[in-house]
């Protein structure tokens, strides 16, 4: 299973996501995860508050380098994962083919029944502690994310 995750730039929320989910799915082998950004700059790294919050999850992101979705593999996903219902639009807008595959992580995690928040707000230009409640409410969405992946993906190997 090939699982992308998708932001604006591919320096914060994304890339935060897919470095927990590697890190939550260490010895899964047929599970990839990548990430990439609407608008991101490709090769752009990840910023210092990102690095540095992801150290409280044991998780290094300094090797982390942005993939704009143009130049990214999202044909080939079985599972995008979007940081908003915008991101998620802009992808089904540009890739119609892949809209049963396209959800927000809050939706796809079943957050999105409670309130109507679908959404993980961006945490660039803010403060550390907006980063840490940013890398908390994605860390809480994986945990039952990844519980969900590994279920589907052992019922595919049987």
């Amino acid at each position: 299973m090939k699982i992308m995750f998708i932001c604006t730039g591919n320096i914060c929320r994304s890339a935060m996501a897919e470095a927990m989910l590697k890190k939550m799915l260490e010895g899964k082998e047929n599970i990839e995860v990548c990430s990439a950004g609407i608008y991101a700059e490709t090769g752009d790294i990840p910023t210092e508050d990102a690095i540095e919050v992801m150290k409280d999850y044991n998780v290094d992101l300094t090797r982390h380098r942005a993939t704009n979705i143009q130049d990214s593999e999202i044909e080939k996903m079985d599972l995008i994962l979007c940081a908003t219902r915008s991101h998620k639009l802009a992808v089904i807008q540009e890739y119609p083919n892949l809209k049963d595959k396209v959800y927000t992580i809050k939706e796809y995690a079943g957050f999105s029944k409670e309130g109507n928040n679908f959404d993980i707000s961006d945490p660039w230009g803010y403060n550390k502690k907006v980063y840490e409640e940013c890398a908390k409410e994605i860390y809480t969405c994986l945990e039952i994310i990844k519980n969900k992946l590994v279920e589907e993906n052992n019922h595919k190997s049987q």
